[in-house]
């Protein structure tokens, strides 16, 4: 239907109402309907999940926000039914356009989330059709001839809201991984040694504290305190500079890196002693602190000169992840635990295997990522102990160091080298 040129402006207006008419076709209704309907559906139950259970303050904002995404596309709905069907309300035509232009916002930023972190196809498939859908559903209530009144405060709150609900993306999934907090700090203090009654043995006892002064509460995933000893004899003259060229080559090794000295030649040191100081799958909190004391003993004539103490604990940021479930599941030795080549590939070492599986910190991670599961390796030998962490997915690849520190939160923090020379314990005999 075409209008004259040289129609009168009442008959404009009556064509105009005419073609808006024409263009509210049932069909267009239906589809409008459907897809901010399921819109609602789908932020609803996110937004009620997140609200409830995510695991920091801009993930439970997030939840609130999609339930407010959600109330706005399903009155938009409703606007949408009134301004084909009932006209009861002169301004159901901008509350269905704004209603569908949240769902679309909304449905695009999640797609975008998904595209970039998530790994179901299923949710792709959804959220794909959702933002086409909403796209299409912003269009359609657009070409009714949609009466706008104050034109200039409705764009402002359409870029209100855009800017909000860009904003608290970025935040949630750029600006929060980015931030490096405090993290606790472990102190390691040797006490006075102590010889048995027969003077043939003694023993030195080591205190071992973790204080937390940060603002978030640390999972704990594993812990080992080792000592190393080693001989250290004294050169009569001076030593050639060759042989400090060979000292500094062995830094390589954390475990080989003994000072560049005159006359003192450092002997590869040799593990003594390893063992867990605190108890794994347990919350330090904010402000908290855990102490701990750990005895060496070691026989009166033992050839070592000095003794290197070394403590280092594995941890997750409780508001980055939960793991459920970590638990002991096998030796490397015994080939029931399934350790990958990267940790058995090395004859020299061995290892305690510990697995559980992760939760996400927020409800559409959580559904729109393949559960993931973490291996915590208590890995010990001749030259040391220390803790590997490696975060898997069954259907991709391994989770890098830096999303594993990002992302999740996973922190590494030791304390050592404590040294304590031995000659002043051994000449007591």
């Amino acid at each position: 239907m075409r209008i004259p040129a040289n129609a009168s402006n009442n008959s404009r207006q009556r064509a105009q109402r005419m073609l808006a008419r024409n263009r509210r076709s049932p069909v267009c209704l239906v589809s409008i309907l459907l897809v901010l309907l399921l819109t609602t559906v789908v932020l609803g139950y996110f937004g009620v999940l997140d609200v409830g259970s995510a695991l920091n303050f801009p993930g439970r904002v997030t939840g609130a926000a999609l339930i407010v995404a959600a109330i706005i596309t399903f009155l938009g709905a409703v606007g949408a039914l009134d301004h084909w069907v009932w006209h009861s309300f002169p301004y159901s035509g901008p509350v269905a356009l704004f209603g569908a232009f949240v769902a679309l916002l909304s449905n695009v930023l999640l797609l975008v989330g998904i595209l970039k972190d998530g790994d179901s196809k299923f949710y792709l498939a959804v959220f794909c059709a959702l933002t086409v859908g909403s796209a299409g559903a912003v269009f359609a209530v657009w070409r009714t001839s949609v009466v706008i009144p104050a034109p200039k405060r409705v764009a402002a709150a359409l870029i209100v809201t855009s800017v909000i609900a860009v904003g608290n993306f970025g935040y949630q999934n750029l600006y929060m991984p980015s931030q490096r907090e405090a993290e606790p700090v472990i102190k390691l203090a040797t006490g006075a040694p102590v010889t048995s009654r027969d003077h043939k043995a003694f023993s030195v006892p080591i205190d071992i504290t973790m204080e937390n002064h940060s603002d978030v509460a640390f999972y704990i995933l594993g812990d080992i305190f080792h000592a190393m000893a080693q001989r250290v004899p004294l050169s009569p003259k001076d030593r050639l500079r060759q042989q400090w060229r060979t000292d500094s080559e062995q830094w390589k090794d954390f475990e080989g890196a003994n000072p560049l000295s005159r006359r003192e030649i450092h002997q590869p040191g040799e593990l003594v002693e390893a063992q867990p100081w605190m108890p794994y799958a347990r919350w330090i909190d904010p402000g908290d602190t855990f102490s701990a004391r750990v005895v060496l003993q070691l026989p009166m004539g033992t050839p070592y000169d000095e003794v290197t103490f070394y403590a280092s604990a594995s941890l997750a940021r409780k508001d980055r992840m939960a793991v459920e479930d970590l638990n002991f599941k096998g030796y490397s030795w015994q080939g029931s635990a399934h350790v990958p080549s990267w940790v058995s590939g090395n004859k020299e070492w061995d290892a305690l295997v510990f697995r559980g599986k992760i939760d996400e910190n927020n409800a559409i991670d959580e559904h729109t990522r393949d559960r993931r599961t973490l291996s915590v390796y208590w890995r010990f030998g001749t030259h040391g102990a220390d803790i590997l962490e490696a975060i898997t997915s069954p259907h991709g690849p391994d989770a890098s160091s830096t999303e594993t520190q990002t992302r999740y939160g996973i922190r590494d923090v030791e304390t050592g080298p404590v040294e304590r020379t031995l000659w002043d314990i051994k000449s007591r005999r």
